[in-house]
This record gives C-alpha cells, sequence and structure tokens, in this order.
C-alpha cells in the first residue's frame, strides 16, 4: 500500500532530511512557516504565539513517552475535539497508527546521537484517493510555554502535537481544524469508508432488534479494525459543549475505543450463565469528564461482574475521561455514530474481501447541454441528465453494495478564505441489461443518497441482479469540483463511466449503416405459458439486428415476473424485435414461444399484452401463454 505514497507539495522526507544533516542544521519547512498565515485563515491572533521546538519546551522531548495510547490526548485551544477523538481511535490501532506515522523508531529522538536530529518529521495520510506524505518541521505554536493545541499528557511527548502540525498544513492552517468532520480524519487515518449513523432517526433507543443488529455491526467493524466515534448533536450555539446532568456533553466527538459482550455473574455461575451485556467503552478528549450512569467508573453495576473480567476489561476509578456504558444507553443518549470501515479486498483474508472500483470525476461547466456536466440534483429535471454517469454491474442474485463518493479536500488559507465543502449525494438507477449509452430519460430509482455539504457520501444498499446507472451531482446546479466515487461488491462490478450520448460514427458507418431509431424494450412477464407438473422454468430473450438480452430463470412457475429491459440503436427499425420464452432444462432448453414486435415509434400504446406464438415463419400458430411488453421508441438517440 506504501510503495506508492505520494510525497505532499513535492516534498522529499528523506532528501530534505541529508541536506539538513549535511549542513548541520535544523529544517524550517517554507511551505508551512512559523507565521500567523499558517494558524489562521481569518480574523486576527489571540495572544502572543511563539512558535517552539520541542527541546524549547521541555527536557528530554520524545516521540512516544511509554508507548501510545488513547490516554496520551488532550483537545487544545482550537475546536478540533473531532480530531482528537479520531486520534484516540488510531491510538488504541497499532497496525493502523504505524502507516499514519511510519518509520517512527527511525523518527524517534536518540539522545545518544543528538547530532542526528534536524527537527523533520512526516506523517502519511489517505486523500482523495491516494496515500500522501506530509512533511513537517518540529516548530510548534505555544503560549506562555504550553501547548496551545493538542497536546499529551506527558509533557515530553509529542506524537500528537506533531501529527495535528501535519495534518493541519493540509487543510492549509490551523484554524480549518475548527469544526471539523471526525468521518473525515478517520478516512484519512486509514483510506477506509466511513459510515454515519443518524441514532435518533433510526430509533435505535426503543427497537431492541434494530438496536442489536447495529451492536453487532459496530462489533464486527472493531474487531476487524475499524475505528468508530460517536457524537450528540447540539441543535443551538448554546447547546455546544454544554454538559448534561448524566456528565456527557453536547456537540463533542467521542471515540469508542473498545466494544465487548460483558459476561454477567461471578466463578462458574459467570461462566455457566450465558447472560451478556452489549457494552462500549468511550473516550472524552479533554482526558476528563465522564459519563456518571449505570457502568460509570464508580457505579454499583460493576459488582456483577467478576473481578477478572473487570480487569481483563480495564476498569479503572479514575476521571480520565474514559469510561463504559450500555449499548442501551448510549443509543438513548448519543444521536450519531461514525463506522469508519476498513475495507478488505485482499484475497488472503479469512473475512470478507470486497471488489473496489476506484474512479475519479468531475462536475464541469460546458454550454452544450451534451457536454455540460453539473446538472443539479433531480429537482432540475431539465439538466439533471448532464451529469456525470457510471454504470456497474450486480452478478449475483443479490449483492450488497457499497457506494462513497468524496469531493476533493479544499484549503482554507487567508488568501482563499475557508474552505467549503459543496453540498452533494447520488441517485441508482435500474436500467437495461446492454445499455453502453449514456441515460437521457428516468428510470427505476432503486437507491438514493442524502444530499449534504460534507466531504463525503456513503451509501450501503442490497440490489438483485442487474445493471444499475450511479448519476453523483451536485444539490445546484451550475457547481463545479472533482470527485472520487469509491464502489464496493462482491464480485468485480465492471464499473466505467458512460462518456458517449449515442453509438459513435464511423468510416464504415456510411456502408454499413447508422442507427436510425432507438427502442426500449421491458418484458415484464407472462402468464399461462406450457405448463409441466412442477411449473416452467422459463427465461426469457430480446433480440434485435445481432443483439440480444437474457434474463435470468424464474423458476417452477407458469406466471414469471422477468423485469429485464433491452436498449437497442436498430439501423433497420422496419425489421422487428423477437421476444423468445424459454424453459430451462439440462439437457436441451426447450422454447416455449415467441412475439415479433415492430416497435415503431408511431406507437402510443406503450404497453401490449401479446399471445405467444410458434417459429413457423410461414404460417405461425398460437401457443399457451401470453407475454406483457412495454415499448418505448423514438426517432431521436438521446431520447432514452
Amino acid at each position: 500500500m506504501f510503495s506508492c505514497v505520494k510525497p505532499y507539495g513535492d516534498q522529499n522526507y528523506s532528501a530534505l532530511k541529508r541536506a539538513c544533516l549535511r549542513r548541520k542544521v535544523l529544517f524550517e519547512d517554507p511551505t508551512f512557516p512559523a507565521t500567523d498565515d499558517s494558524l489562521y485563515y481569518t480574523g486576527a491572533p489571540g495572544p502572543a504565539v511563539r512558535w517552539k521546538r520541542p527541546k524549547d519546551i521541555c527536557e528530554d522531548p520524545r516521540l512516544f513517552v511509554d508507548g501510545i495510547s488513547s490516554h496520551d490526548l488532550h483537545q487544545g485551544q482550537v475546536g478540533n475535539c473531532w480530531f482528537v477523538a479520531a486520534c484516540s481511535s488510531l491510538a488504541s490501532r497499532e497496525s493502523l497508527w504505524q502507516k499514519v506515522i511510519p518509520d517512527w523508531k527511525e523518527q524517534e529522538w536518540d539522545p545518544e546521537k543528538p547530532n542526528t536530529y534536524v527537527g523533520i518529521f512526516h506523517f502519511h495520510f489517505w486523500r482523495f484517493g491516494e496515500w500522501v506524505d506530509v512533511v513537517i518541521d518540529d516548530r510548534l505554536p505555544t503560549v506562555n510555554n504550553q501547548l496551545i493545541y493538542c497536546h499529551s499528557s506527558s509533557r515530553n511527548e509529542f506524537w500528537c502535537a506533531l501529527v495535528e502540525k501535519a495534518y493541519a498544513k493540509l487543510a492549509g492552517c490551523y484554524q480549518a481544524l475548527d469544526g471539523g468532520n471526525t468521518a473525515d480524519a478517520l478516512v484519512d487515518f486509514t483510506g477506509g469508508v466511513s459510515e454515519p449513523i443518524d441514532l435518533t432517526e433510526g430509533d435505535f433507543a426503543s427497537d431492541e432488534a434494530k438496536r442489536n443488529q447495529l451492536f453487532e455491526r459496530v462489533l464486527k467493524v472493531h474487531s476487524r479494525g475499524g475505528l468508530i466515534s460517536a457524537s450528540i448533536k447540539a441543535v443551538t450555539a448554546a447547546d455546544m459543549e454544554a454538559r448534561l446532568a448524566c456528565g456527557l456533553v453536547k456537540g463533542h466527538a467521542y471515540a469508542i475505543t473498545d466494544v465487548r459482550k460483558v459476561r454477567l455473574g461471578r466463578g462458574l455461575l459467570a461462566f455457566f450463565k450465558s447472560e451478556k451485556l452489549d457494552m462500549i467503552r468511550l473516550r472524552n478528549p479533554w482526558g476528563e469528564r465522564e459519563w456518571n450512569g449505570p457502568w460509570s467508573d464508580t457505579s454499583e453495576e460493576w459488582q456483577k461482574v467478576s473481578k477478572s473480567e473487570r480487569e481483563k476489561l480495564g476498569v479503572t476509578v479514575q476521571d480520565d475521561g474514559e469510561f463504559w456504558m450500555t449499548f442501551e444507553d448510549m443509543c438513548r443518549y448519543f444521536t450519531d455514530i461514525i463506522k469508519c470501515r476498513l475495507i478488505n479486498t485482499s484475497y488472503l483474508s479469512i473475512h470478507k474481501t470486497w471488489e473496489e472500483a476506484r474512479l475519479c470525476g468531475a462536475w464541469t461547466r460546458h454550454e452544450d447541454p451534451l457536454h455540460n456536466r453539473s446538472g443539479g440534483c433531480i429537482n432540475h429535471k431539465d439538466t439533471f441528465f448532464q451529469n456525470p454517469q457510471y454504470i456497474f454491474d450486480v452478478k449475483k442474485p443479490e449483492d450488497e453494495v457499497l457506494i462513497c463518493i468524496q469531493q476533493r479536500p479544499k484549503q482554507s488559507t487567508r488568501r482563499d478564505g475557508k474552505g467549503e465543502n459543496l453540498a452533494i449525494g447520488f441517485d441508482i438507477y435500474k436500467v437495461e441489461e446492454n445499455r453502453q449509452y449514456r441515460m437521457h430519460s428516468l428510470q427505476h430509482r432503486t437507491a438514493s443518497s442524502i444530499y449534504i455539504n460534507s466531504r463525503s457520501v456513503f451509501l450501503r444498499t442490497e440490489q438483485p441482479e442487474g445493471r444499475y446507472v450511479i448519476i453523483p451531482t451536485t444539490f445546484e446546479p451550475g457547481h463545479t469540483g472533482e470527485f472520487l466515487l469509491r464502489i464496493f461488491t462482491d464480485v468485480p462490478s465492471n464499473c466505467r463511466e458512460l462518456r458517449l450520448d449515442e453509438p459513435p460514427r464511423s468510416c464504415w458507418s456510411s456502408l454499413c449503416g447508422y442507427p436510425q431509431q432507438v427502442t426500449q424494450v421491458h418484458v415484464l412477464g407472462a402468464a399461462g405459458l406450457k405448463d409441466s407438473p412442477t411449473g416452467a422454468n422459463s427465461y426469457v430473450i430480446i433480440k434485435s439486428e445481432g443483439d440480444k438480452v437474457r434474463s435470468a430463470v424464474q423458476k417452477v412457475t407458469s406466471t414469471p415476473e422477468y423485469d429485464v429491459k433491452g436498449i437497442f440503436y436498430r439501423k433497420k427499425p422496419s425489421q422487428p424485435i423477437t421476444v423468445q420464452i424459454w424453459n430451462y432444462r439440462v439437457l436441451k432448453d426447450e422454447f416455449l414461444g415467441q412475439v415479433h414486435l415492430k416497435a415503431s415509434s408511431d406507437d402510443l400504446q406503450a404497453l401490449h399484452t401479446l399471445h405467444l406464438r410458434d417459429s413457423n415463419s410461414q404460417q405461425p400458430s398460437d401457443l399457451p401463454g401470453t407475454v406483457a411488453v412495454r415499448i418505448l421508441s423514438s426517432a431521436s438517440l438521446t431520447a432514452i
């Protein structure tokens, strides 16, 4: 994964460090200088800030003191509890923090070789589809010799302050980290996919079945190395960071540091009694102010758990900001959870392996409607289909599909101001099995995301076998920007962008002909088919000028519902389209009947119910059964 890490801003860590060692100087980063521009993108600075190197703040500075822990972190003056909560989650995952903090032993201070230290560090973050290596110097903002932003419990430990500085450099300045989104940081630390869950809207507090199902999903994400956070919505400005009677804080991001089924009881009773409680451990980035309800540090409920189980859970009676609570109470008091799942695409894993399709796209403006790619959401029907379109296939009878769209992050700088996200989202349409060109009219919408001005939008959906088109959009038309589309399926989806509006013309078109008409044939179903004792295992084939579409087999029924569509660009509109129905058999399929469709653009009757006939071209006779077909034709190839 990290063999292709891209240097951020073309700064090569190794080359810069070698140059500093050769010149015997401490590194000063010219791209993120120790000035107010690196602190604020707007407004006047507060107290006089002095940038200091760790050696000037304390004696014996270290990257880590006694290892790395979620207890290391404390929030500073900037409102970035969301980032500190993400760091707390990161600190609990050795495999993840070692990716974000590469070669940490090489970067650590070495008291025995002080001459090898040149004040340069580098960190890896996942940004817009690739890992970037961000180089910084070690000058940190202080007031009265105290770090003013994220800092550690130990005065001489600096990993979190340095990671925060590298992240602030990516964002443009420290102020850009104020009031951010935990989901963004979790994705940037892992390259995973964040899934927000609204606990209030989902009514998880009162719906036990839904809550149990959610807990299993949260447990699975945690057990497979994912990162999770939780928060309580602040509705008004007065609500922000207001403490509730139960000890929790509104408008504040908490890291979920453990997820367990806790065994109740003591001794042999605990072993044989199978009662377990769904529990969550959370941490407040302030490093204090904990939950004071059931299962808090000093509550009597812990007497129901054996001493060995308590030790295994690491229960401590300290106001260290970390506490346990039941998942039921969490769903009652918290309003949101963010799960950042690590998508496993390795074929060597024992856990579920996903197939990932990753495509970069852009919303761009153009005067020509056929070249415009910024049409806005479905509310803007005249321009909606002018957006980028992507096609993918579900190749199983039913498959879970994960879809994430992420817009390119914008920096907040004094020159350009705050980098604002666009309101984005996407719709998914089930289309014809053989579609190769862009959609121009509405089809059946099977799923849609929310529209929100966040960096990324996620949707998890179950879809039956077939072909689909995703249309990612901004909420309003005319807005421009780049985006990254990621689609995860169980089997390869063959996802690709639809760029052409109609079949391309070539030098052969004058000789071989060019389509004169486009026809969409939608076979809904059949009735009264020739019956066998168990019913027919039938499927339908739609054929036109050498192109054909075949449905899935509908088993053991004489009234199948095929719901299959094909689209045909016809060079010879006078030639009929053929719809055939076959009975699937092991040795040789049995022909059940067919119909011929003229499919003229003059035909105003869209829905037809037709009697099946045999294949005798001279004198066809009726066979048992009818087929229901919906037909749409147009002489304009960009009408469907």
